[in-house]
């Protein structure tokens, strides 16, 4: 009998965490990093002081920077020593500079830009056929830090905080196939795909895709994505933005915090690659990342309505 895709990433992990050392250095540097945890608003909030993400949470992604830099995802690229599992159109990886305890990066094995049209059924498959793993996507200008390459990532469900939406949102589509579902009631508003049809998944995703605002000059609306499949339900929760980087995004000056927030954030982990923005990230600061990045009370009610009106 051929193995679950889940048995071969357990493998894939066994093998490249013996034959890997700066991948096996990392992901056993965190089970000493340094975690706290808060309360935003009713939200469990975790902060992890995680310096091997620097590199992340400082990308730079313009159109120049991306120009000059070869890309991390492309195999031609990838270290001799990395390995991967093909999967339809992508290939698994174990993602090297790791948040969660098990972490993969799962790009599109051929170079196309980051962009989630089409893609909504490949991550609700992807969900079913990882269970214990919450399968996400950052969109181009909202965290991501390969914006030239289609990827998704995938960690422990258990590691996120935010609350099961499903299960006290407000109901804004139904039909027997599906619902979309908003939460606002959290520190940021969260619509929720709730199915057990990836297809069904991908049309009620459609119809969201086309009610969010889109810029002139964006590729797609900005948003982030969790997607987690349990007891036979696929779950997509999707976190609508406006904004890249909070305002006190920076490398340097005492008055800068080093945050590039993406769904892991919007999940309720945070992630801080220097020591003082550890300390200093408390309630306030992640309640202004959260109004500054995130649709407002009124920007909501008009996707809302563009839903109902579809």
């Amino acid at each position: 009998m051929s193995k679950t895709l889940l048995q071969q990433v357990e493998e894939l992990f066994e093998q490249q965490l013996a034959t890997w050392p700066m991948a096996a250095d990392n992901f056993r540097a965190l089970q000493g990093v340094e975690v706290k945890s808060l309360q935003v608003d009713g939200l469990p909030i975790k902060v992890q002081f995680n310096p091997a993400r620097a590199v992340s949470s400082s990308a730079k992604i313009d159109p120049k920077s991306l120009k000059e830099r070869k890309c991390f995802l492309c195999e031609q690229n990838r270290p001799d020593v990395q390995r991967g599992i093909e999967w339809g159109r992508y290939v698994v990886l174990i993602n090297p500079f790791p948040i969660f305890p098990r972490h993969l990066t799962i790009p599109d094995r051929s170079h196309t830009d980051q962009l989630i049209t089409g893609r909504i059924a490949d991550m609700m498959r992807l969900a079913k056929e990882l269970p214990g793993y919450t399968v996400f996507y950052n969109g181009p200008k909202c965290g991501a830090s390969a914006p030239d390459h289609m990827h998704f990532q995938a960690g422990n469900s258990d590691f996120l905080t935010v609350i099961d939406a499903s299960e006290t949102a407000q109901i804004i589509i139904d039909d027997e196939r599906g619902r979309i579902l908003l939460e606002d009631e959290m520190p940021m508003p969260v619509f929720t795909i709730s199915t057990s049809d990836p297809e069904k998944g991908q049309e009620l995703f459609d119809l969201l895709y086309r009610a969010l605002p889109l810029e002139h000059d964006q590729s797609e609306p900005m948003l982030n994505m969790l997607c987690t499949a349990h007891h036979g339900r696929i779950d997509l929760q999707v976190f609508p933005r406006k904004k890249h980087r909070p305002s006190f995004y920076g490398t340097e000056g005492d008055d800068t915090m080093l945050l590039s927030p993406a769904s892991v954030d919007m999940g309720g982990a945070f992630i801080t690659p220097r020591e003082n923005d550890f300390k200093r990230l408390d309630e306030k600061i992640i309640r202004q990342i959260y109004h500054e990045l995130c649709l407002s009370p009124e920007e909501v009610k008009v996707v809302v309505q563009r839903l109902k009106d579809e």
